[in-house]
């Protein structure tokens, strides 16, 4: 399932027993465990059928203990394991889970890891309980997760605004819900209900002329001196633009581009499908640098932007700077 079915289950209150919640982004698995919270019992259920055990405190026999209780003057009770990758016992539970109680739910967080799926636990789970892989969202699909995310919320956001916030947050999507619910309270106060460039300049603080977003559009019309101009700008702002965000954002671009030149219908549906576009407005990026870099030209810069990523790192680079790194890397690109 995915996370917004298992969201509209929750609010349905068709609840499973065992909830186990797991993998890299910490900030799905945070949001469907509060839901759970706010959710399963009323407040005044609370105090006699909610528990809340850490897995660094806590063993295998001591949850099963908890979740074999049965609720008082409630439909359920309501056990979370938090931090539940620290439990060293975690395997244990599948004696439990293999027959979980109807009225007991019970919720793991195993963040930062993932059940071994090869194993009793996991297999259960996914029989008797719900087993979530929470993963990462790539930085390439920021900006479109961002117009989804928004859209749950009921507000639209321009396509520059949301590679602006993606330029800012990366992918650290409790750092995007935190500027976002800051920026929900302003629209409020102002009636909008669209997030603009400007609206994210004013309170975020990510320049609307100098991103990468306008570096992408200068670099697929191959515009040196606008491209020039906003890497000038990066290297007077280097906290607000690392260059690994940039280098991410033009090595997605030419790997895209690469794409494109292999996919055989390059009509605009057929180029939208190729490449998972949902909009047509990130499109004419694509279009653009199909006439400005032939595919051979393509190919050797996506190993020019490898190369100088791992001179970003310090790899094969005593001296250089971001902004030489960068300024080398644009000559290159656009000659």
């Amino acid at each position: 399932m995915t996370y917004e079915e298992i969201c509209a289950e929750i609010g349905r209150r068709e609840f499973r027993p065992v909830y186990v919640l797991m993998g890299e982004e910490p900030y799905f698995i945070d949001q469907l465990t509060e839901q759970l919270l706010a959710t399963v019992l009323k407040d005044e259920e609370r105090d006699f059928n909610q528990l809340v055990l850490y897995g660094a405190e806590t063993d295998a026999v001591q949850v099963i203990q908890a979740a074999r209780r049965y609720p008082m003057m409630a439909e359920h009770q309501l056990v979370v394991v938090r931090e539940a990758q620290q439990m060293r016992d975690i395997e244990t539970l599948a004696a439990y889970v293999k027959a979980p109680l109807a009225s007991t739910v019970l919720v793991l967080d195993y963040k930062y890891k993932t059940l071994d799926r090869r194993k009793k636990l996991a297999s259960l789970v996914e029989k008797n309980g719900l087993l979530f892989e929470s993963k990462k969202v790539p930085e390439y699909k920021m900006p479109a997760f961002i117009t989804s995310f928004l859209a749950r919320r009921s507000l639209g956001i321009d396509a520059k605004a949301a590679q602006m916030l993606s330029d800012c947050v990366g992918n650290d999507l409790t750092r995007l819900d935190k500027e976002i619910s800051k920026l929900e309270i302003i629209m409020a106060q102002t009636g909008l209900k669209r997030l603009t460039p400007e609206l994210v300049e004013q309170h975020v603080g990510v320049s609307k002329e100098y991103n990468n977003f306008e570096l992408l559009k200068a670099v697929a019309a191959k515009d040196a001196l606008k491209a020039h101009r906003i890497i000038q700008y990066f290297h007077k702002n280097p906290k607000d633009n690392p260059i690994q965000a940039t280098l991410s954002v033009l090595f997605n671009y030419f790997s895209n581009l690469l794409i494109c030149y292999y996919t055989k219908d390059r009509s605009e549906a057929g180029l939208m499908a190729a490449l998972g576009l949902r909009g047509n407005f990130q499109l004419r990026d694509y279009t653009v640098g199909l006439r400005s870099y032939s595919a051979l030209k393509v190919f050797r810069l996506i190993s020019e932007i490898r190369l100088a990523d791992a001179q970003s790192k310090g790899v094969g680079n005593a001296s250089m700077g971001s902004y030489d790194i960068l300024r080398e890397l644009l000559y290159k690109i656009l000659h």
